[in-house]
């Protein structure tokens, strides 16, 4: 049965190396999300660097996942000092799953306070598309369809969670979100 990969990118207001309590307080908010979406229902596995160190992402071993990149429009700093970005990339059984995961509990409490941390940019924050059983997408593949998102709107290559698709590419409607004028 396929999975659903989930890539997420936000351009932060300052590099994830600065001192200033915003930026700690997203780190730290971010450490307990993971922690609490890694046991989720539907959860399947997530990106993670081999060692962790806060602000290194482009020079991470990333394994599997492939190598770090980001969409176009990012034009802040690569280095660990000045990489001012927030990027996941995740596989999910299902949309209701990721939903649930992503509207409920510390994740809704982190998106409430968005603005706080990122910058308004314009451009998609998140895309979705669908993978075989057993494949693991790369970040590459997430770049790819969140800049064909940007560019194109939904489709069954990259959606949305309001107008999404089964992994046939029939247009799926998630019980809660959008209206149906928005299946097309």
């Amino acid at each position: 049965m396929p999975h659903l990969a989930l890539y997420t990118f936000s351009t932060l207001k300052s590099p994830l190396t600065d001192p200033a309590p915003l930026v700690r307080e997203f780190y730290e908010s971010g450490e307990a999300v993971y922690r609490e979406i890694d046991r989720h229902p539907g959860y399947i596995a997530r990106a993670e660097p081999a060692q962790h160190v806060q602000g290194v992402l482009f020079d991470a071993d990333w394994g599997e996942w492939g190598e770090f990149v980001v969409p176009a429009w990012y034009d802040k700093g690569r280095s660990a000092e000045t990489t001012a970005l927030a990027a996941t990339l995740s596989l999910w059984s299902d949309l209701r799953s990721a939903f649930d995961a992503i509207y409920t509990g510390l994740h809704r409490v982190a998106l409430n306070r968005r603005y706080d941390w990122f910058e308004r940019t314009g451009h998609p924050g998140y895309v979705f598309w669908w993978v075989a059983d057993g494949a693991i997408p790369t970040w590459q593949d997430g770049v790819s369809r969140l800049e064909h998102l940007q560019e194109h709107g939904s489709a069954p290559y990259a959606f949305t969670f309001h107008r999404s698709f089964d992994p046939s590419g029939t247009p799926a409607r998630l019980e809660g979100v959008g209206t149906k004028s928005e299946v097309r």
